[in-house]
């Protein structure tokens, strides 16, 4: 019983933290490239800070598998 309720919560786990940030990804990068094609000479500092407010978003599905790897580890 215990090994499933770990199961199911891992699942959960990457599964929410995958979402989450697979949804803001796809309104940020609409939104830079609304902004980019509104101001064209500011591409270059839009497409920067974009690269790295993907990256922290990123990071978060790396938490969420971490997450589920450490459960897993339990069973």
């Amino acid at each position: 019983m215990k090994s499933e309720i770990i199961a199911i919560a891992a699942a959960m786990a990457i599964s929410i933290s995958t979402l989450g940030p697979a949804i803001a990804q796809g309104i940020t990068a609409k939104s830079a490239m609304e902004s980019i094609a509104r101001q064209p000479d500011a591409a270059k500092d839009i497409r920067s800070t974009l690269i790295i407010s993907l990256a922290l978003m990123e990071a978060l599905t790396i938490y969420g598998l971490l997450i589920a790897f450490m459960l897993i580890a339990k069973i």
